[in-house]
C-alpha cells in the first residue's frame, strides 16, 4: 500500500493557498519535493475548488488586435460563387506566380536544401529537371508558387455531399 502525499494538513494548507489565488506552480514549490504542478491540480479538481471570480487575474498582455480588412476576399457563401469566377482568380494567382518566379530552376533535387522551395520545373527523368531553389514563405514553397500550390477549393452543398457518400 502506498502512502499518499495528502495529509489532512496538507489539503488544508492546498485550501487556503488556492483560494488566496496562487498558482499550482507556486503551490508545489511551497510544498517540495515530491509534489508536482500536476498533483496540485489533480488534487484541486478532485476536492472540486473553484476560484471566484475576484480571485481570476486580469491578462496582462496588449489589447487585441483588430483583423485587417479583408479586401481581397469574396463573401458570399462558397456554392454562391460560379466556377468561372474561381477560374479567373486561379489564373490571375497563376500569371501573379509566374510573373515573380524564376524563369529556370535554381536547384537541384540534390541541392535543394532546407527552407528553399521545391517547385518542380519540367517533369523528373527529363535533361533540365530542377527546382525552384528561392527562400520558403508558405509550406514548401516559395511566395509565388504557394500562391499556385495552396489555392481553397469552391466548396458547395453538393461536394460536401459527394464526399461524404451522400448521393
Amino acid at each position: 500500500m502506498t502512502v499518499s502525499i495528502w495529509t489532512e494538513d496538507r489539503i488544508l494548507r492546498l485550501t487556503a493557498l488556492w483560494l488566496e489565488g496562487r498558482t499550482a506552480a507556486a503551490i508545489a514549490r511551497e510544498f517540495g519535493r515530491g509534489v508536482s504542478r500536476s498533483a496540485v491540480l489533480g488534487k484541486v479538481h478532485r476536492l472540486g475548488l473553484a476560484r471566484g471570480p475576484e480571485v481570476r487575474r486580469a491578462r496582462t498582455s496588449a489589447p487585441p488586435r483588430a483583423k485587417p480588412p479583408r479586401d481581397a476576399v469574396d463573401a458570399s457563401p462558397p456554392g454562391a460563387r460560379s466556377p468561372a469566377a474561381v477560374k479567373v482568380r486561379s489564373a490571375a494567382g497563376m500569371a501573379a506566380a509566374l510573373g515573380v518566379a524564376p524563369p529556370a530552376p535554381t536547384a537541384t533535387i540534390l541541392s535543394v536544401g532546407f527552407g528553399q522551395c521545391r517547385w518542380p520545373y519540367g517533369s523528373s527523368g527529363e535533361a533540365g529537371f530542377g527546382l525552384c531553389g528561392r527562400p520558403v514563405t508558405h509550406g514548401a514553397f516559395c511566395a509565388a508558387h504557394a500562391a499556385v500550390g495552396y489555392q481553397r477549393r469552391p466548396c458547395s452543398a453538393e461536394s460536401l455531399m459527394r464526399m461524404v457518400g451522400v448521393d
